[in-house]
């Protein structure tokens, strides 16, 4: 049989296959990577009536605007912050909670504690900021606890100073369970005649942790949090648009929340194009420096 006879004949039987690929890569391709094309946007005088390709060309002009803008270091720390703040303390959450239900010897136990953790994920954003207005408001439940034990109930939601604590903290109840379900599958991956070796050579929990257990799991930790460094420059939109307000915008307004103003409301099309560039550049170098970091450090890296 010749090679082209062959080759023919694979593509034949693998035919199946082929047509499955067909819709992910057109969803890729009309959703993804088509619309790459509204970046040149941020480098015209953009006319919804000339299109891409005949406005006038307006070089980095939009991007020294960003640059010099009020409000550029304000919502660039505001981004920065929100985010280190979920690094300290969201992401290590759900590689916490996962090794504590490792521990949990009861299955039923720790498949109820999963369950109960698992829900808050499927609560769509609307709903969670409905119940964080309702929980944090002058007569809302928390408000009714600090009350019980002499404090003064306060308007959180108006309160810059409490915004990223709410933001943040909503994020850990919401994300922690659904989030610790790769590393849970990561720790089951080690092998368990590690644990018994340990055990017969005397070891405690605390020990089978720092010398079995993390470094078992150290592979999948660090290409979660690659992942994570290359939203560095991301908040999620949809929570801040709906938590903010004009009390707040001093600690709650984001790179986003800013295009989205900008973009959509004064119909700067633009200057929010430029600004997305902006922000995804940065994200890109954060990935590639933090895989070099992580390259050399443990030999570990997302690509």
């Amino acid at each position: 049989m010749t090679p082209a006879v062959e080759i023919k004949k694979n593509i034949r039987k693998s035919m199946p296959l082929y047509l499955m690929f067909v819709l992910p890569f057109a969803y890729f391709v009309i959703f993804h990577y088509a619309p790459m094309v509204g970046n040149l946007m941020a480098f015209e005088d953009y006319s919804i009536v000339k299109g891409f390709f005949h406005s006038p060309w307006a070089g980095t002009k939009y991007f020294r605007q960003f640059l010099t803008d009020p409000y550029f270091w304000q919502v660039v720390r505001n981004t920065v912050l929100i985010n280190l703040y979920s690094l300290i303390f969201y992401f290590p959450s759900s590689l916490i909670f996962a090794l504590l239900l490792n521990e949990l010897q009861q299955k039923v136990f720790k498949k109820f504690i999963q369950s109960i953790t698992y829900i808050p994920h499927f609560l769509s954003t609307v709903v969670v900021v409905g119940m964080l207005v309702n929980f944090l408001s002058i007569d809302g439940l928390i408000n009714e606890v600090v009350k019980l034990f002499g404090g003064e109930a306060k308007t959180y939601m108006s309160m810059p100073q409490w915004f990223r604590t709410i933001y943040v903290g909503s994020e850990i109840w919401q994300g922690i369970g659904w989030n610790s379900i790769i590393y849970l599958a990561a720790l089951t991956t080690i092998d368990p005649q590690l644990y018994e070796a340990a055990t017969m050579d005397g070891a405690n929990r605390w020990r089978k942790l720092l010398h079995i257990t993390l470094p078992g799991i150290s592979t999948v930790v660090t290409i979660m949090l690659l992942l994570t460094l290359g939203k560095m420059l991301s908040v999620g939109f949809e929570k801040i648009l709906l938590l903010y307000s004009g009390p707040t915008y001093e600690t709650a307004d984001v790179i986003q929340t800013f295009v989205y103003r900008r973009g959509l409301i004064d119909s700067d099309f633009s200057f929010a194009a430029a600004v997305g560039i902006f922000q995804s550049v940065l994200a890109f170098a954060l990935v590639i420096s933090a895989n070099q970091i992580s390259k050399k450090l443990n030999g570990s890296r997302l690509f």
